[in-house]
């Protein structure tokens, strides 16, 4: 035991000396995070505010109908309402962005709304996330058109609103906001801290095996009288530690990004203080622990192989892929953690992150994902020492 201290020692100042490893261990989640959250939000409320405030182009053909809606749209200042166009053009203005909307009426609308029936009216667009918004304001004038001229029916008969609303829906949401806030943040929080996880720990592999290759000095590490095991175990401790430290960076800088960055939805903040408990974020870090180890064995285990420093890089940077894919899987919509999901790795923690975020993880598929997350790691350890004791990988390319 005190062999393998020792060798943690010396490896681990060797890596806090290296500033690649600082930089992908402590900054690059701290600024990609910050960035992210802060350009993410920033756009949303930029683009939402343009598009509330921006004044429509709309085409109003009336065919001498709704003379109290088409008085209401000349009144209002965010729009420009333009009554000389031809019907048969309106298709290609929108989409050739001359006109936002068109509200066309059918020649009988007054008609049929005299006689008690259904008129109708088309709203042409052209769709997208800024019209989406913009579309709110011509709908909202259509309902409140609407419901004058259902009030007006309604006087007539001398009726009251019940009249045509016999039933009334109440919708009772069971859902707590920590398993909203799992079904919805509860994607990402996991896809930065495996993220980083792998990436904090991918440099220091890198380093402590590949690129003492390079400097020469693997053969003096094996002429000391530790073991090979020892020596593995040693460097293998110190990447681990790389790869959790970098995942709790990553997440602080998430919690700190969100309290910096405005425009957030009112009470997000206050949600994610209040949701995010410590039993929730120390069940987290300890599924960190086995899938930090299982990165740490694959990552020594390739870079042990690479005869330098930048052939390990090229070899490890597409296994990125690999983690990403297993992520973004379990962030779509119905995957959910069973018996069948737990198993598979990344994928598993990130599913199971999203439900201990929620407050919904089930004991028995919990104690399955940690199961088949120690046999990984166990299974990536004992093939790191093995690999390691090969004379034909350590010396490869020497």
């Amino acid at each position: 035991m005190k062999k393998i201290l020792v060798i943690f020692r010396k490896e681990l100042k060797d890596t806090l000396r290296d500033r690649r490893t600082i930089m992908m261990m402590v900054l690059l989640p701290v600024m990609m995070i910050y960035l992210l959250m802060h350009l993410t939000v920033s756009m949303r409320v930029q683009h939402e505010q343009k598009a509330r405030e921006k004044v429509l182009n709309v085409a109003l053909i009336t065919k001498g109908n709704a003379d109290a809606f088409r008085t209401k749209l000349m009144e209002r200042k965010d729009m420009v309402i333009k009554e000389n166009i031809q019907q048969d053009k309106i298709e290609g203005l929108i989409k050739n962005n001359e006109l936002d909307f068109a509200v066309v009426f059918e020649k009988d609308f007054d008609k049929k709304v005299n006689e008690k029936q259904s008129g109708d009216v088309d709203v042409y667009f052209k769709a997208s996330s800024e019209m989406e918004i913009a579309k709110q304001r011509i709908i909202k004038a259509l309902r409140e058109y609407k419901k004058d001229l259902l009030d007006g029916r309604l006087k007539e008969q001398e009726l009251g609103e019940a009249f045509v609303e016999p039933l009334k829906i109440d919708e009772k949401d069971l859902a707590t906001m920590k398993e909203k806030f799992g079904e919805g943040m509860g994607g990402l929080v996991p896809y930065f801290f495996i993220l980083f996880c792998f990436i904090g720990a991918m440099y220091p592999a890198i380093d402590l095996a590949a690129g003492e290759k390079e400097r020469a000095t693997m053969e003096t590490l094996l002429t000391s009288p530790a073991s090979r095991m020892q020596i593995v175990i040693g460097k293998f401790l110190v990447v681990t530690l790389a790869g959790i430290f970098s995942a709790i960076i990553s997440i602080l800088a998430l919690y700190l990004s969100l309290r910096q960055t405005r425009g957030l939805p009112k009470g997000a903040l206050e949600a994610l203080i209040r949701i995010i408990e410590p039993q929730s974020i120390a069940l987290m870090l300890s599924l960190l622990i086995p899938l930090c180890i299982f990165f740490a064995a694959a990552l020594l285990s390739v870079s042990l192989f690479a005869r330098s420093f930048k052939e390990a890089q090229s070899i490890i940077a597409p296994l990125n892929i690999l983690v990403i894919v297993p992520v973004l899987i379990a962030i779509f919509p119905g995957v959910k953690l069973n018996a069948t999901t737990a198993l598979v790795p990344v994928m598993n923690v990130s599913l199971a992150t999203k439900d201990i975020i929620s407050g919904t993880i089930k004991t028995g598929l919990l104690a399955e994902v940690y199961i088949s997350l120690i046999v990984l790691a166990v299974l990536g350890l004992f093939f790191c020492t093995w690999w390691f004791k090969r004379e034909e990988v350590i010396f490869r390319g020497i």
